[in-house]
């Protein structure tokens, strides 16, 4: 990693002239609204492989900034919420379709900057809200919000369906002052249609592509946030999580990803797959500003049963723990079942343990989350639990949320989703099918005795068997392993190419999980994730605040097509 490509946070005084200079503002106002998202195969080859160029990206004063920044500009009045928002909306209409064609943003709030400059006003008569007032905010397509735009998983067969209510992320957002800017692209129904489709691709907004090399995947069913916060094109994003989809978009673009213990925060109008294993949680540039947003978010919802602890367990302000010698002392265990995948992988994670070490950290190596107990119900392994429960439970969840749709709706049901894909496979199957969709269908209801065998395994393997065991052993903190390697080009005929991850026993343990940017091979990020035990946010935001600091990881992206 060179000083030209590392780029420090950037709290420099940014001014509303300077934006008006280096930017045409007036694209903004042209573009708020649905965007039309064509579905595309991916940078056009020209020649022996190597992608066509792009136009150069121009420079954007709000670049790395901050929410601490954000704040400190419009509290001063050099920057106000609409002058923000007019300048991401700006930064999206350059990318997004133009230019690098990143597709990270399947729509943008077509009464943003009415809402923006609300919020000034608000600002000028009673004070900010809270901490996130007049700061932009990219939500998942697969988070409700009780405005003008829609919430579709990326399908088309919910292409209309606005929510007559905030979900309960986007509710306690609004109340901190968040400004909704748009909603992000994603792996469509967050990765549960096909065994073999590709990250960030749906039907309504094409192929999400990684803002350092192009034709590179950006990982994860949360990718279009993912993309959208390293690119720039929003201070920070929420994304959801049931098994890596929000620390493997992180790792692959760069940007630290909080996947919070299941219950901390409320699920409520939020696109199902797992009632057991789901969760929203921030993505953005910075630890601090990720442990930001996460005590906006933290809260019981008494429509979540899950969350009846949030408000006795979870925290409404993660920044006291933000401290920058956080490692010292801290005993991490290293889980190397997790490596062997990709030598470089292998080398980031060494040099990421020395640094801990060099930190004050005790690195425990390695542990083994692994068990010889059989687990209950005739399960061998973590794997095959895991999947039997989602299957069971996403059927159960979407047919619980696709009914409150009405009757007039042509989508209902998750057979009615199948129905709707067969009918219209020229736009919703033209790479993979819908393998995932049909079995889950096959599934019988949660009192199912199988269901039942399967939930208890996993999470006996991942709890009691996994984590549980191994951090009370070795009398840790956290567990460190890499969150994944390198973004793999682009395959739309045969799917991802995932190499590894430590992201299973945190997601089917509910328990959570902070990914971090390490490292980088050939110029491509690859983060490490600390994880423990249920509500140790504290302790991994702590943890991870340290590495930060300690590491300086974060790359800001370079748009090129290919890598040579």
């Amino acid at each position: 990693m060179t000083s030209e490509t590392r780029h420090p946070v950037n709290t420099r005084h940014v001014t509303r002239r300077g934006f008006l200079r280096s930017s045409a503002a007036g694209g903004a106002l042209a573009i708020a609204g649905p965007l039309a998202c064509a579905p595309t195969e991916g940078p056009e080859p020209d020649g022996e492989g190597a992608a066509a160029p792009i136009a150069p990206v121009e420079d954007f004063p709000l670049e790395e900034i901050t929410i601490d920044a954000l704040q400190e500009a419009m509290e001063s009045g050099e920057w106000t919420a609409r002058s923000v928002t007019e300048a991401y909306l700006a930064r999206i209409a350059q990318l997004n379709l133009e230019g690098p064609s990143l597709r990270a943003v399947i729509e943008t709030n077509p009464d943003v900057l009415v809402m923006a400059a609300e919020l000034d006003r608000q600002r000028q008569a009673t004070g900010p809200r809270g901490p996130l007032h007049g700061v932009p905010i990219v939500l998942k397509d697969n988070i409700d919000t009780g405005d003008r735009m829609t919430t579709t998983a990326g399908s088309h067969a919910l292409a209309g369906w606005v929510s007559p209510l905030d979900s309960g992320v986007a509710a306690r957002l609004r109340r901190a002052g968040a400004v909704l800017l748009a909603k992000a692209n994603l792996r469509e129904w967050a990765n549960f249609r096909s065994t073999r489709s590709s990250s960030g691709w749906s039907g309504r907004g094409g192929q999400c592509r990684n803002p350092y090399v192009l034709d590179r995947n950006p990982c994860g069913s949360s990718s279009g946030s993912g993309v959208a916060v390293s690119a720039n094109l929003a201070a920070v994003a929420i994304g959801t999580e049931t098994d890596g989809s929000i620390v493997c978009p992180s790792s692959a673009n760069g940007v630290v990803g909080i996947k919070p213990t299941v219950g901390l925060v409320s699920r409520v109008g939020i696109i199902p797959i797992s009632h057991t294993q789901d969760t929203a949680g921030p993505m953005a540039r910075t630890v601090r500003d990720a442990a930001l947003v996460l005590g906006v978010l933290a809260g019981t919802d008494p429509n979540d049963p899950a969350t009846a602890d949030s408000d006795r367990l979870g925290l409404t302000d993660y920044t006291p723990f933000l401290e920058s010698d956080g490692l010292r002392g801290m005993r991490i265990g290293v889980a190397r079942s997790f490596l062997g995948f990709h030598d470089a992988v292998d080398q980031v994670m060494e040099s990421a343990l020395e640094a801990m070490r060099a930190a004050g950290a005790v690195i425990v190596d390695p542990v083994d989350l692994r068990t010889s107990r059989p687990a209950p119900g005739g399960f061998s392994n973590l794997g095959a639990a895991e999947a039997e429960v989602l299957l069971y439970e996403f059927k159960a969840g979407l047919n619980a949320y696709l009914a409150v749709r009405g009757p007039s709706a042509e989508v209902r049901s998750l057979a009615d989703l199948i129905a709707f894909n067969e009918r219209n496979a020229d736009t919703e199957m033209p790479y993979f099918g819908q393998e995932r969709l049909i079995e889950a269908e096959s599934k019988g209801p949660l009192t199912d005795e199988r269901y039942l065998a399967a939930l208890a395994a996993s999470s006996h393997l991942s709890r009691a068997e996994g984590i549980d065991r191994t951090m009370d052993a070795h009398r840790l903190d956290a567990i460190v392993g890499p969150t994944g390697g390198p973004a793999w080009v682009t395959d739309l005929v045969n799917g991802d190419h995932f190499g590894g991850s430590s992201s299973q026993y945190p997601a089917a343990a509910g328990y959570p999980s902070i990914s971090v940017p390490a490292g980088n091979i050939h110029g491509l990020p690859v983060g490490v994730s600390f994880f423990g035990r249920a509500w140790s946010e504290p302790t991994l935001i702590r943890i991870a605040y340290g590495f930060e600091q300690t590491t300086q990881a974060r790359l800001v992206p370079r748009f090129l097509p290919t890598l040579a």
